[in-house]
């Protein structure tokens, strides 16, 4: 692999490592909502993301991005994918579903397919239409499992496939910190009245909680603005193909974490309905494993003729 390639994926590793913990920091923020968790989120990054282009004298990319018609409408439209993500996954870790949640990072491969299909008029490979097929069975299982539609799961797998093809249409036009800075900029104006309207209320939690959830819920910048970044640069380095392979990282330790930590319950239909998922990432890997070897060796006799 060449060196863009290998940044890419190691930062994409990271991004994903650290979503896949994300749900014990959660934890810790409680009695926090998931409206104030977000609110906050945007906020915090947003005083980070200022601080960052600040050191890395990055404002004029920021301006730049702005002006750029194309690129800010496609970062808008990112930004909006990206809270309903936010507000959707929350709601579930702190309502203790955060099994479904797993789910719904555990679908965002297959639905990264469908987008391939239903905007890029991609065609599908034998394995990729059996990999869709089986995920639909999957979410037949499911439904019958839980008793009703998995919307959790739903909204984020369609919700975040959106944001990484958003952000792989917008490409090596934005880099990752100014791409991050748009989207927050877009968001804080939101947050920041949600914050004030909670506070108004009376139920906010920043200062009711004492000190160290004072700084817990600050830090919600840092932690949420350090793997968008990894994912925006390992967006801008790697085929969607790719990106959805790493994807497994997140759910697998949100699923971990929901079962020995949060002890939350698992049914026996509701296994059988996550192992019909596992098998058509299964196969979904296959077939990603199968085509980047063939292209491989396509590069490769393509080498050799021209020499």
């Amino acid at each position: 692999m060449d060196k863009d390639t290998t940044a890419g994926i190691l930062f994409g590793i990271g991004a994903y490592g650290l979503w896949g913990l994300l749900p014990l920091y959660f934890f810790v923020l409680q009695p926090a909502g998931a409206v104030e968790i977000v609110a906050n989120r945007v906020v915090w990054s947003l005083l980070f993301c200022a601080l960052l282009i600040t050191v890395t004298r990055a404002w004029p990319a920021l301006v730049a991005a702005f002006r750029n018609r194309t690129v800010f409408g496609s970062l808008a439209v990112a930004a909006l994918l990206i809270a309903v993500n936010w507000l959707t996954y929350t709601y579930g870790v702190t309502t203790n579903q955060a099994v479904e949640t797993s789910l719904g990072y555990f679908i965002n491969p297959l639905v990264s397919v469908l987008l391939g299909v239903l905007v890029l008029k991609e065609r599908l490979r034998p394995l990729q239409w059996a990999a869709v097929g089986i995920g639909f069975v999957a979410v037949g299982v499911l439904t019958y499992s839980y008793g009703k539609l998995p919307w959790i799961a739903l909204t984020l797998a369609s919700s975040f496939g959106l944001y990484g093809f958003v952000k792989n249409r917008v490409g090596s036009r934005v880099d990752a910190v100014t791409s991050l800075s748009v989207e927050t900029m877009v968001l804080a104006p939101f947050a920041a009245a949600t914050m004030v309207y909670l506070g108004v209320a009376g139920a906010a939690t920043l200062t009711t909680e004492g000190p160290g959830h004072f700084w817990l819920l600050l830090a919600s910048g840092v932690i949420t603005a350090v793997p968008l970044l990894f994912f925006g640069a390992s967006a801008r380095r790697l085929p969607m193909t790719t990106i959805g392979l790493l994807q497994y990282f997140a759910p697998v330790l949100q699923f971990l974490v929901a079962l020995l930590v949060f002890r939350e319950a698992m049914t026996v239909e509701r296994w059988i309905g996550f192992g019909v998922v596992w098998l058509a990432l299964l196969v979904l890997t296959v077939d990603m494993l199968r085509n980047a070897r063939r292209n491989s060796a396509a590069r490769k006799a393509a080498l050799r003729t021209a020499a």
